[in-house]
């Protein structure tokens, strides 16, 4: 795998290295040894799968609070997602900036969010399916989010949200 930290610091695109032969395809998707030598959260706490109907679904942007900051490594399995990160950490130099990464079936890159950042994604085709690890378990009482177009953070999104839940359509705005 090679791992390629963002603008901010913690953020890593990681891209695999395919070993490819008649059979088909095969590669690594999570190496503790690799993760931990880049400064990546290796914890794995959780594994989940979120599938996703329709084009144009937006989830997130979400995040827990210490001690129960999360760090989450994103892969799309089957479709395609426009992944935004934003850093929520007042001591980082690039508080409260967001990079985006489009990840997809085809690319096979993932992302890897820092604790202390949130996360969201909008789906850019129908049945896309993403695979995330969690460093910790989840836990409701120290849940928070983001709205995706919160005025703070002026986010660009390839296209307008077609399905969003109730929650994070209603998050109120950053208060820094």
């Amino acid at each position: 795998m090679r791992f390629y930290e963002q603008k901010i610091k913690g953020v890593f695109l990681i891209e695999p290295q395919p070993f490819a032969d008649e059979r088909g395809m095969f590669r690594r998707h999570f190496c503790n040894k690799e993760f931990t030598d880049h400064g990546v959260v290796a914890n794995v706490a959780q594994s989940n799968v979120s599938e996703n109907k329709f084009k144009h679904t937006l989830r997130g942007f979400h995040y827990q609070l210490a001690p129960h900051g999360e760090g989450k490594t994103l892969s799309c399995l089957r479709g395609a997602i426009y992944d935004v990160v934003v850093d929520l950490r007042s001591d980082s130099p690039t508080y409260l900036e967001w990079v985006a990464i489009e990840l997809n079936e085809d690319n096979r890159k993932s992302i890897h969010v820092p604790p202390g950042c949130a996360n969201s994604f909008l789906t850019l085709a129908d049945n896309s399916l993403i695979h995330y690890y969690c460093s910790e378990f989840y836990e409701g009482s120290a849940e928070r989010g983001i709205r995706y177009n919160d005025p703070l953070f002026n986010f660009k999104w390839p296209a307008k949200p077609a399905v969003i839940s109730d929650k994070d359509k209603n998050w109120p705005d950053f208060k820094k």
